[in-house]
This record gives C-alpha cells, sequence and structure tokens, in this order.
C-alpha cells in the first residue's frame, strides 16, 4: 500500500476514533442527565408522598375533629364564661363534670356548633345533662415546656406524650405555659385571646395577665402573658437569665391565680423541675382553702442537676413567708444554709415527686453524689417514683420511617441490614452487613475510663467491630442533656433492632445489680436481665457464635411496648390514685 494510502487510512481512522469518543461523550452526558432527572423525580415522587402524608393527617384531623379537641375546646371556652362573669364557678364546675362524663357523647353533639358566641354556647350547654362522671383523672400540667409549641429539653416531650397517652386512657388534661415570644403557634389549634384580664399578685401590687387559649394534640392549652411584666417571656431563649427566679415565680403564682379565677378544680396539679416547684409551698400556705381542697401537687423531675439557690428574701416576690419557708425541713439549702432551694421547695410540698430514668433504681438516685438533695430525698423517699421516659411509637416505627433508605419489622428484618449498610457508607466504613457495628454515647467519661476503653475498643477492632462515637463537652447543662438522650435513645434504639450493652463489666452506670432494687422499673428490669449485665466481649462471642439466639433477644426487643402509654403511663395513673387517697 502506497504511502499516501496509508496516510488516508489513518487519518480515517482517527476521524473514526474522535467520531467514537464525541459520541461516548454525548453517551456519557445523557446517561448523566438521564440520572440527574431520575434523581429530580425521585425527590419529586418523595416530596409528592411527604404532601400527600401531610394532606392526609390534615384530613384525618379536620375530618374526626376527635373527641379530645372538642373536649378541650369546650373547656378553654367555660373558662373564658367564668373569666367574663358569664357563669359562675359553681356551674363550671358542673360543666366540666359533664365533659368527663363517659356516658355521653359530648363530642359528636357540640362538634357541629364550637363556631358559635359564648353566650350560645352555654345555652346549648345548658340543654345537655349528664348524671354520672367516669373514673378518670382531670389533670392541669403547670409547665415550661409543651412539644412542639415550645421545646428546648425532654421536658417538652414528655409533658405531650404522657398527656396524650393520659387522654387516650380516658383522663382529663390541659396544660398552662407562658406565652412567650417564640412560641410555636402554627402548631396551636383554635388559638384565641380571652376577652378578660385577671390580676395576679407579685411584688407587692396585683397586676393584670392577657390570657389565650388554643388546642394542641387535643389537649387544651392555656397561655399567660403579663402586661406590666411583659419582659419575662418576651425573650429569644426560654432559660439562661439573671431574674429567672422571678420570671417562673411570677408564672407560676399567675398560673394558681388563674385556676382559681375559672373556678378550676382538678385533680392534680403536675408541676415540673424547679422552674414550677414554687407552686408547691405556694399551693398548700396560700391557696389549697381558694376552692382547692380536693386538688394534689405532684413533681416530675427531668433531672436533679438543676435546681435554683436563691436569696430567701425573694419568696416574698410571689407571697410567701421567706421567715417560715427558710428552715431545714422545708426550703432551707443543703449545703448553702443563707439560701434557700427552689427543687427542694417542690420535693418537700409535693404529695408525689415522679423522677424519670430509664435505668436507675429509687436507691441509685437517692445515694447519688451529685445533686445535694440527698438528705431531703432520704427524708420524703416514701414520696419518691421512678418512670422510665417513653416514646411516640406512631413516630418512631421502622416498618413506616421515610428516613430510612429501607423498612423493616420483627416479623420481616431484611432492611435491616441494608439500613446498617447504608450508615456504614455514609460514616465511610468497611460496608459489610455481617460486620457487628457498636455505638457509643458518652455524656462524660473519666480519664481512667478513657483508658480502659481504648483497651477494650482496641481489642474489639482486632475481632472485626466497628465504632460509632458521640459525646459532649464538659458542660454541665449539655452533659444533662445528653445524660438523658442516652436514656431516651435506649428505648428507640431497642425499636429499631440495636440492643444497650455494657462496654465492660465494670461500666459505671450499669453494672450487676447484686441488690436487685425491686423499686427500679420494669423496662430497667428487662433491659438488665436481658442486655446490660453482658459485657461487649460476651455479647461480641454471641454474635458471632450463636446469632440465632441474639437476633431471638432483637426480635424481642423490637415487639416490646416502651411507648408512653404503656409503663410510663401506668405509673404516673398510679401516682395520681395514690395521691387522690391521701
Amino acid at each position: 500500500m502506497r504511502s499516501g494510502e496509508l496516510e488516508e487510512k489513518g487519518t480515517d481512522i482517527w476521524k473514526l476514533f474522535r467520531e467514537a469518543q464525541q459520541n461516548i461523550l454525548y453517551l456519557n452526558k445523557q446517561r448523566i442527565m438521564a440520572k440527574e432527572e431520575l434523581d429530580r423525580v425521585k425527590r419529586e415522587k418523595i416530596s409528592l408522598l411527604d404532601r400527600i402524608e401531610q394532606l392526609e393527617r390534615t384530613k384525618l384531623i379536620n375530618t374526626r375533629k376527635d373527641k379530645f379537641s372538642i373536649s378541650a375546646e369546650l373547656l378553654l371556652r367555660i373558662d373564658a364564661m367564668v373569666l367574663t362573669s358569664l357563669i359562675g364557678s359553681k356551674e363550671a364546675s358542673e360543666f366540666r363534670r359533664l365533659i368527663m362524663d363517659s356516658n355521653v357523647s359530648i363530642a359528636d353533639y357540640f362538634s357541629e356548633i364550637m363556631h358559635k358566641q359564648d353566650t350560645e354556647l352555654l345555652v346549648e350547654l345548658r340543654h345537655f345533662s349528664g348524671k354520672s362522671r367516669k373514673s378518670g383523672y382531670h389533670v392541669i400540667h403547670v409547665c415550661t415546656e409543651m412539644a412542639p409549641v415550645v421545646s428546648v429539653g425532654s421536658l417538652a416531650l414528655y409533658v405531650t406524650g404522657l398527656s396524650r397517652a393520659l387522654q387516650r386512657k380516658g383522663h382529663l388534661v390541659e396544660v398552662i405555659l407562658p406565652k412567650y415570644a417564640s412560641l410555636n403557634l402554627n402548631e396551636v389549634h383554635g388559638l384565641r385571646e380571652v376577652d378578660a384580664e385577671f390580676h395576679s399578685y407579685f411584688n407587692g401590687q396585683l397586676h393584670g395577665n392577657r390570657i389565650w387559649t388554643g388546642v394542641v394534640y387535643g389537649i387544651g392549652v392555656t397561655f399567660i402573658e403579663p402586661l406590666y411584666y411583659s419582659s419575662f417571656f418576651s425573650r429569644e431563649n426560654i432559660y439562661g437569665y439573671s431574674n429567672d427566679f422571678e420570671r417562673f415565680s411570677y408564672f407560676s403564682r399567675a398560673s394558681l391565680d388563674y385556676i382559681v379565677k375559672a373556678g378550676k378544680q382538678p385533680d392534680v396539679l403536675h408541676i415540673h423541675n424547679w422552674e414550677t416547684s414554687i407552686v408547691g409551698p405556694l399551693f398548700w400556705d396560700v391557696f389549697v382553702n381558694q376552692g382547692l381542697e380536693g386538688t394534689r401537687i405532684m413533681l416530675t423531675c427531668q433531672s436533679l442537676e438543676s435546681q435554683c439557690v436563691e436569696q430567701p428574701e425573694k419568696l416574698a416576690l410571689c407571697g410567701l413567708d421567706p421567715h417560715g419557708l427558710h428552715r431545714s425541713d422545708r426550703l432551707q439549702d443543703n449545703h448553702k444554709s443563707h439560701l434557700v432551694n427552689v427543687l427542694k421547695a417542690g420535693v418537700v410540698y409535693s404529695n408525689k415527686v415522679i423522677i424519670m430514668s430509664s435505668m436507675q433504681t429509687k436507691g441509685q438516685i437517692i445515694n447519688a453524689t451529685i445533686h445535694g438533695l440527698e438528705p431531703t430525698l432520704t427524708i420524703h423517699k416514701d414520696k419518691l417514683v421512678v418512670a422510665p421516659p417513653g416514646f411516640d411509637s406512631s413516630a418512631w416505627d421502622p416498618s413506616v420511617d421515610k428516613f430510612l433508605p429501607q423498612n423493616y419489622s420483627a416479623d420481616n428484618m431484611k432492611g435491616k441490614s441494608a439500613c446498617k449498610v447504608s450508615l456504614q457508607q455514609h460514616l465511610g466504613l468497611q460496608e459489610q452487613a455481617s460486620i457487628i457495628l457498636v455505638g457509643c454515647i458518652f455524656s462524660y467519661i473519666s480519664d481512667i475510663e478513657l483508658e480502659n476503653l481504648k483497651t477494650l475498643i482496641w481489642m474489639a477492632s482486632r475481632r472485626g467491630v466497628q465504632f460509632v462515637f458521640m459525646g459532649s463537652g464538659q458542660t454541665p447543662g449539655l452533659n444533662t442533656a445528653m445524660e438523658y438522650f442516652e436514656e431516651e435513645l435506649k428505648l428507640k434504639a431497642m425499636r429499631y433492632g440495636a440492643m444497650p450493652i455494657l462496654l465492660n463489666s465494670t461500666d459505671r452506670k450499669s453494672g450487676h445489680f447484686v441488690d436487685r432494687d425491686l423499686e427500679g422499673s420494669k423496662f430497667s428490669g428487662y433491659v438488665k436481665d436481658n442486655f446490660t449485665n453482658i459485657p461487649l466481649s460476651q455479647a461480641i462471642d454471641e454474635l458471632k457464635n450463636n446469632p440465632s439466639k441474639w437476633d431471638k433477644k432483637i426480635v424481642d426487643a423490637m415487639t416490646k411496648d416502651f411507648s408512653w402509654d404503656a409503663e410510663c403511663c401506668d405509673i404516673h395513673i398510679s401516682a395520681y390514685a395514690a395521691i387522690k387517697n391521701l
């Protein structure tokens, strides 16, 4: 072949090569565009499904107009009638008993007439009669948080979760909150301002308050807005100010003044943490004889770390006697005797004290060395009740959780492996479902514990175990939140098929409980008996050598009910019953 022909052939080959390259580039570009289009369609599909789910929830809420919401709205309308002097306290009490009647379908009767004015609604209430009252309790929470309206820590989820569970079991629940400037009012159904002021005592004078009412998850909520002390709750944050005692003692006093003014006669006033603990002495020293003789007080502590220690003379701001209360058997702080302890006030003046803990027993809580209330808790130990937190089982369910790459359940665990591989991929770990993956969460760890942990992890890693760590710094408030998160996570993790175990046999929080303190919760007993008395090394052996045994434990734990409706709610109902019988 001549050189010219060779050159021409070479040119043609290069031409064909370039064309092939262009075609490949074009196809790659088309493939990328197609993938982007598929991703866009997928995102739109997910967005559409979310929108459909949201519309279905809205439709369900609007069409059901469930009995809880209607009952809550009726109660709030009755409160407004009392505040505007349309009815008296006695008639209001009769109407409230009517709403609690188990033998009448009050929700069906009033669902179509809730839009009427108070005067017209009053006529309907008077025409509607009922005789018997159901056995449920009337509980009013005086608190500083409630999800999703205002949520800072564990208190918000607790108030909402417990209240909904109580109502599902036939009890009537209301909530009183400060009207913060930062409230998420979009979550409040039927928010309305009551056309009347009520006055509350503070700093030697009576001061006006504006009342707002609404319904959250079928629970009637009253918001108290101070008029003169408007700056108390018109701030960016909920807590953390130098005058927090003044802010929350004002709210506590105003809540009691409102309850009396509205003619409410609850079975239980449920107060929370130090912020509303002052309700205890206020109730027994000032309010009990103002129509509340049948009411009892229950305090819940999410943590004993935050207590609020103040000068005794500040008690006079809300109408209390500093001299009479600054005593060792009352409010005097156990360590700083010249000061008063507000959380101690709640413990001393409550009929029952619920301490939220998933794993600790009453004895462990009393003997703890960090909170300084040991003498007080020891004296009042018969009041103490330990309850595990719960969770919303409809929101935390691996069979329907839209955030999981693949759903699964106790009956069909296939999706769990896919979720594990997806997590490994996200964290940059070796992707293999058969690898044991351990999650470690720490609120605090000492230097000695850290060295032991390093050795343990090194030994486990040599056996192919992967680790994921979460923790916090040495900020006390953050550590408290992290500790509660650890406890709450145990429940949710078990629901998703991840089991709590010991890192080693000398774990500082769990370990082997030789005394078998029966005052711990059923949840803690179940976890200790099945998981937390198993060190990590033993758990690894079981997983590797007898996986079917471990899988059986996982499936069993996933089917247990650790929601708000389960043990947590039952413990609270038992506590309410106990104090009503005092």
